[in-house]
């Protein structure tokens, strides 16, 4: 049977793009803005100016990158929203890790107590079952 290595056909969305820049204070994170332009590279005011914020979270388990929407439409607004957004990126990790959790105890197989496996002991002699 033949491979098809078949390379999928990327384009840039030359209609949807944003000029990048970054903001840190070296110490609680950054704040990404994200300024829509043209195609030219002019600034397109027909769209939204967009921020998001990213930090870092040291865990037990090593350092939870965390990243979050910020709202506002200066930067001044979105400084004045870092905190709130890391506090609700920490609850929403912490909901998601909840969930996960649940979802693995959910998955563990308790044997029926008295089945017995294979060759060795009578019937009722082990209490293993496999699955």
């Amino acid at each position: 049977m033949a491979e098809t290595n078949e390379v999928p056909e990327v384009e840039f969305d030359s209609a949807n793009l944003y000029r990048e820049e970054l903001f840190t204070d070296r110490r609680a994170g950054t704040i990404r803005r994200l300024t829509p332009v043209t195609r030219t590279g002019e600034p397109d005011p027909s769209r939204p100016v967009l921020f998001s914020g990213q930090t870092q979270l040291l865990t037990p388990a090593g350092i939870l990158p965390l990243s979050f929407e910020l709202p506002g439409t200066t930067l001044a607004e979105a400084l004045a929203h870092f905190s709130e957004g890391v506090h609700a990126a920490i609850e929403q990790a912490i909901d998601e890790a909840r969930e996960m959790r649940r979802e693995a105890a959910s998955r563990i197989v308790v044997p029926d107590v008295g089945a017995a496996v294979g060759p060795g002991p009578a019937a009722g002699g082990s209490r293993l079952k496999l699955p």
